[in-house]
């Protein structure tokens, strides 16, 4: 339970985390003049300290009624790691409250993240389609770009993996599911913020070059 609970709380987390980074974005493309104001070191202090706070809550509601549940037979969890849909698959007793738990926890986490995210990027599109010169233009979306590509990720994993009938919930389709945002997004979140660096995007078409040059000899 320790484990599920430490999962519950990073997985919770990075989607309050996406939402304070795009009220980031929003201050940077906004209002860039005050944005060291907007974004102080207390600002992020607190933004931080809210997002565990959330997760933490989140963590133990879920923690808490898996605890409930009754075990018996063969406990082989069938899943790199305790989740939540593997380990009520597992239990001998009523799921009923537990499920119903991740479809109202997992919808208001959803919609406390995706509020925010949307509210932003529609206030930073608005500035956005204001401004006059192209180069500018280009300039404030790829700003944007990263996080949109990992909120993107992110919310289809998981809206794949939890919100859909119990029925048609797949071993290994969970599986791949799980090793996508436990492994395969982190990693892709240190690739598409790495990119905005021009020296990053210079190393890597210098290699994809070599590459390319190897693969034609």
């Amino acid at each position: 339970m320790t484990q599920l609970f430490f999962y519950c709380t990073f997985a919770i987390a990075e989607g309050y985390m996406l939402a304070a980074m795009a009220y980031d974005r929003y201050a940077a493309v906004c209002n860039p003049l005050l944005y060291s104001v907007t974004m102080s070191q207390k600002a992020c202090s607190i933004l931080v300290t809210g997002v565990y706070i959330m997760a933490s809550l989140g963590a133990v509601a879920h923690t808490s009624s898996m605890i409930r549940l009754s075990f018996h037979g063969e406990n082989v969890i069938h899943h790199y790691f305790y989740d939540i849909i593997p380990l009520l698959q597992l239990s001998c007793s009523s799921t009923y409250f537990n499920e119903l738990l991740v479809t109202l926890m997992g919808g208001f986490n959803v919609l406390a993240t995706t509020g925010p995210i949307a509210i932003s990027y529609t206030f930073i599109l608005t500035n956005i389609l204001r401004i006059p010169s192209s180069e500018s233009r280009s300039k404030a979306f790829s700003t944007c770009g990263s996080h949109l590509t990992a909120v993107g990720v992110f919310y289809g994993s998981i809206m794949f993996m939890y919100f859909k009938p119990t029925s048609s919930h797949s071993r290994v389709q969970e599986k791949v599911a799980s090793v996508f945002y436990t492994t395969v997004i982190p990693m892709l979140n240190t690739l598409i913020y790495s990119l905005r660096n021009k020296d990053v995007r210079y190393v890597l078409s210098k290699v994809m070059r070599k590459r390319c040059g190897l693969l034609q000899s």
